[in-house]
């Protein structure tokens, strides 16, 4: 059992004991574990802390691997899938479209996910609603975010249109969605945070009142930051600044955000996100799939700054495998830091406590400890892919696979077990995804 506590502790023959959806303790195979209304067996399974995703797009996987957009860099891919997306989009395609991506995650070993919705166009319906129900629906511990974007084509952005919203409406439904739904309570199943999309998709101004308002409603803010090339250039050209200034300057630099991306800061600007506290999620597999190049993750991790992993949306990342991502973020590590630099229990980390901390939850998530959430992972290593794997199962676990999860359990209950998914509702909900998927893909 790899606990990811506070002394990093690995408890051979180890077991933990939950109630209420608490850990109540946690024991070695010297001590004597109690007896329990439900026992799950572990044997020669690795037991990690659930793994926490922290930037997704859910709704992107009714264009995954969609043909058109397999070559295109950021601003090409977005500007021609903007139109896709905003015509196509209600509450039953979020609702599929999220159920589906959710369960993929937990298959993954993941027990809280975040979701940054940013297309909300006006006949849509109430899509964070429909995100929710999904969560609640799988039984997953759910971080959505009300995401937003302004800007348009004709004042400079990139979304068409239909896409954007009036930027008072964004503020008010960003209060009304927090005051609905967000549970500030230890052990919450649901949180909202604020997350204008990015630099080329809102105004500072908007950028600047969404930090004011998440400070007055005490909840946390989220965007794209540093993604890419053409990122750097949007804003140097249009705004003067360079991202890390632009978020800066409009009250962002702040232990409230967590930002997705961060492929391209300086090393100046790496010192003052880390000084600052702000928490990054790591996508390695979009980063790559749409070249944006190599995030500092050893670098942002050294300067202070809480590291996540994110699996990103499903049209750019196109696997919704948090595991998949962390054995990636070793892999970058190693390619761009050094072999040294990057260990799986470094990823492990990143994938644990570094999303805890980016969603504010350092201590509550992201641990196996007495008075952590009952979020666990278990993870078999037999088999061919696991054969040899004797002196360190920690590293055996994401140097070899790809695996799966075992069992998935949130909040002390079972989300997948046996490798299954626990819900009888998947194969009605492939179906539907099916279904919407062509309308959005045939159109």
């Amino acid at each position: 059992m790899a606990t990811v506590d506070d002394e990093r502790r690995e408890l051979s023959g180890g077991w933990l004991a939950a109630s209420g959806g608490i850990i109540t303790a946690i024991g070695s195979s010297a001590e004597t574990c109690p007896d329990g209304a439900m026992v799950l067996s572990a044997a020669d399974c690795l037991v990690t802390p659930g793994l926490v995703n922290t930037h997704h797009h859910l709704f992107q996987n009714l264009t995954r691997a969609y043909g058109p957009m397999t070559s295109a860099p950021l601003f090409g891919w977005l500007q021609q899938l903007y139109p896709i997306w905003t015509d196509n989009l209600d509450e039953e395609a979020v609702h599929v479209a999220a159920w589906v991506g959710l369960a993929e995650l937990a298959l993954s070993g993941c027990t809280t996910s975040t979701d940054h919705h940013y297309l909300h166009p006006r006949s849509a319906g109430d899509l964070l609603a429909a995100e929710i129900a999904a969560a609640t629906d799988l039984g997953l511990r759910f971080h959505p975010t009300y995401g937003s974007m302004s800007r348009s084509v004709k004042d400079g952005g990139l979304p068409p249109d239909a896409a954007v919203q009036d930027e008072d409406e964004i503020l008010a439904r960003s209060a009304e969605h927090v005051h609905r739904w967000h549970d500030p309570r230890p052990g919450a199943m649901t949180r909202i945070a604020l997350a204008p999309c990015s630099p080329f998709t809102v105004t500072p101004d908007l950028m600047r009142r969404t930090a004011e308002l998440a400070e007055r409603l005490d909840v946390r803010l989220h965007t794209h930051l540093a993604e890419s090339a053409e990122d750097d250039e949007f804003s140097v050209a249009n705004l003067g600044l360079r991202p890390v200034d632009l978020y800066d300057d409009v009250g962002w630099l702040t232990d409230r955000s967590w930002a997705a991306h961060v492929v391209r800061p300086d090393p100046a600007e790496i010192v003052r996100l880390g000084r600052a506290g702000v928490g990054v999620a790591h996508c390695p597999s979009s980063n790559m799939i749409l070249g944006s190049g190599l995030a500092p993750t050893v670098d942002l991790r050294a300067a202070g700054c809480p590291v996540g992993i994110g699996c990103d949306g499903s049209s750019s990342a196109d696997s919704g495998s948090l595991w998949q991502e962390a054995r990636l973020a070793m892999l970058q590590g190693k390619l761009r830091s050094g072999p040294a630099a990057m260990s799986a229990r470094d990823c492990l980390d990143m994938a644990t406590r570094g999303g805890a901390g980016c969603l504010g939850r350092d201590g509550e998530l992201g641990r196996l400890a007495v008075g952590a959430v009952a979020d666990i992972a278990v993870w078999r290593l037999d088999g061919p892919a696991f054969a040899g794997v004797v002196d360190d199962p920690v590293e055996g676990w994401l140097r070899c696979g790809p695996t799966s999860a075992w069992h998935t359990i949130v909040n002390g209950r079972p989300v997948v077990r046996d490798g299954r998914l626990v819900s009888p509702r998947l194969d009605e909900m492939l179906r539907r995804h099916r279904t919407i998927a062509a309308r959005f893909q045939l159109h």
